[in-house]
């Protein structure tokens, strides 16, 4: 119980003592409101002893052994119960720590918060520890823990409800202020801002009870995962629309990717195989395909891709093509023009019936075929 008894010139004195198992505690109050004078007082050296009468504190006591003796200590005079004859103390004991409280954890939803950028709500979530210290001991014991028996850290709770409040509402009002991505912020790019804001908006709340929170030990801001997906698909197809040069080529990009997914739907509804798997995704990368070369070349042709001069002799119908001579039109090959009549033979050059190459001569230098 933190008391007990030893003889000392052969007069038995009391000592009174925070005990062990309490050591731990930010406040622990003493059991027992009658104190025998001389007894002998104890307080470590990371705390102090205050005395309350009534609701009212009246003294405190530094780290040392101290005899409690009114004769040597004024305000204990005021402590004397006068009907045992002077000897006995009436009065309410606390120990309080004063050394810095470290590693207190909190944590909690922040709600939902509109990205500056994308304009899309997500969900974030903070967790983290603080360290806290004790500067004005009796404001404590009077104004958060009262008169009441009181032992262990109970009362911080209300400090991490307090502590998670404000870094709540400065998260909200630096990311509208500042229109910081929510991404940076998940990622702990403004978390030394956030935490200069919170510890300076938790100073004037928490001082009046003799608290200072003096640090964050360390905090996480997150977002929920599926409105962390939706904001890193948004920030991607961003991305894209810059690569494409703008909105409406962002837009043939998409139509590209939308007919690779029909053609990758089509192949898993064919069976999950074989050639209706390939003739799926080769449709989708067909189709899509297609809409890239219309992205990169809207006259509909690909880039260093020139289309071929008319009526080449060059390969399929062209081949087989001639120029009339009367009327300067592209007909097939004949002894006639289809257009005009006029003979094909005097008009213009002769070709291989058999190689359609010209023919200069009796017999084609290409395969050697008669001249016609």
């Amino acid at each position: 119980m933190g008391i007990f008894s030893f003889v000392k010139d052969g007069v038995k004195e009391l000592a009174i003592a925070r005990p062990d198992a309490h050591k731990g505690d930010i406040i622990y109050k003493h059991p027992d409101q009658t104190i025998p004078m001389k007894a002998q007082l104890t307080v470590d050296a990371d705390e102090l002893a205050l005395f309350f009468r009534d609701g009212k504190f009246m003294g405190q006591f530094p780290a040392g052994r101290h005899t409690l003796d009114s004769g040597n200590i004024p305000f204990l005079g005021q402590l004397v119960d006068k009907f045992t004859g002077g000897n006995v103390f009436i009065a309410e004991v606390f120990w309080v720590n004063t050394r810095e409280m470290t590693a207190i954890k909190f944590g909690g939803q922040i709600g939902k918060i509109r990205d500056a950028q994308s304009g899309l709500l997500a969900n974030l979530m903070v967790h983290g520890t603080f360290s806290a210290r004790v500067i004005d001991p009796p404001k404590l014991v009077l104004g958060m823990v009262g008169m009441q028996k009181a032992e262990g850290n109970g009362f911080l709770q209300w400090f991490r409800q307090l502590v998670l409040k404000t870094i709540k509402d400065d998260i909200a009002e630096l990311c509208v202020k500042k229109k910081w991505p929510l991404t940076d912020v998940t990622s702990g790019a403004y978390t030394e801002e956030i935490e200069t804001e919170a510890i300076s908006g938790l100073r004037g709340h928490v001082e009046s009870y003799g608290i200072e929170i003096i640090r964050f030990g360390d905090f996480h801001i997150a977002m929920g995962e599926k409105d962390e997906e939706r904001l890193n698909k948004f920030y991607e197809k961003a991305s894209y629309i810059n690569m494409a040069g703008g909105l409406q080529g962002y837009q043939q990009m998409a139509q590209a990717d939308m007919m690779v997914n029909a053609g990758e739907g089509m192949a898993k509804g064919g069976g999950g195989g074989g050639a209706m798997q390939g003739a799926g995704l080769g449709l989708g990368f067909a189709m899509a395909g297609q809409m890239m070369n219309t992205f990169q070349n809207p006259g509909g042709q690909q880039q260093g891709q020139q289309a071929p001069a008319p009526n080449t002799p060059a390969t399929g119908m062209n081949a087989n093509m001639v120029t009339c001579g009367a009327c300067n039109a592209s007909v097939p090959q004949g002894k006639f023009c289809a257009e005009c009549g006029s003979s094909l033979a005097v008009a213009g050059p002769k070709f291989c019936s058999n190689c359609g190459n010209p023919v200069d001569g009796k017999f084609c230098s290409g395969c050697g075929t008669a001249a016609p």
